[in-house]
């Protein structure tokens, strides 16, 4: 089975221009799922989901940009999943899903982990949570802002604690990293000194990548 699924970091839902772009988008791309990140409102309404998604068969779950990170949205076609059950956390937003046509039942996990030391210890372990509460097929991704090896940065070249605990994180809960197809980096800085990096990676269970 076939899933499209988009991750999309929008930088703001604000311009009302920019969600016609974005509704034209989707509506060409027909996607089933889509997890928005930077969204950068503090409340999210159906005028405004119905504004990008251009259809009523459609529900979302959103951590609002208040407290963390810009925001998160994770909105999906009511046709083709229903939801079971949703968990906002502070670094992550996870939605329960089941399939209409088939019931099977997968967990969307969208992250934006704050580029921040001491909070990435509260990220895996919120991560960890949505594991313990349900044990269905996963997927988990967004921008963890960090990389996993020294070689997905521009210059870097030794492990860090921070790495460590992401590849203990993968390791413990038996993720598999999908591969970046046609490149290297996902993370550009554009200055005197350029940095480039993988901060962005898709996550996923063994049960769900066999499924999909």
């Amino acid at each position: 089975m076939n899933l499209r699924l988009l991750s999309w970091n929008v930088r703001g839902f604000n311009n009302p221009h920019k969600r016609d772009t974005m509704k034209n988008l989707l509506k060409e791309w027909k996607c089933e799922v889509v997890c928005f990140q930077e969204i950068k409102l503090d409340h999210i309404n159906y005028a405004i989901v119905n504004s990008l998604w251009g259809s009523s068969f459609v529900d979302w779950v959103a951590l609002d940009a208040i407290h963390t990170a810009e925001g998160i949205l994770v909105v999906w076609d009511t046709r083709v999943y229903e939801k079971i059950d949703c968990v906002v956390g502070s670094f992550s937003v996870s939605v329960l899903l089941k399939g209409v046509a088939d019931c099977f039942v997968w967990i969307c996990t969208r992250v934006y982990g704050l580029n921040d030391a001491d909070l990435r210890d509260a990220l895996w372990a919120e991560l960890d949570s949505v594991r313990v509460r349900w044990s269905s097929a996963w997927c988990v991704l967004g921008d963890f802002n960090i990389i996993r090896y020294p070689a997905k940065r521009l210059g870097c070249t030794t492990f860090s604690l921070a790495m460590f605990n992401f590849l203990d994180f993968i390791e413990r809960n038996f993720l598999v990293d999908l591969p970046l197809v046609r490149g290297e980096y996902m993370w550009f800085r554009d200055s005197a000194n350029p940095a480039m990096s993988r901060i962005d990676r898709v996550l996923v269970s063994a049960d769900w990548e066999e499924h999909f």
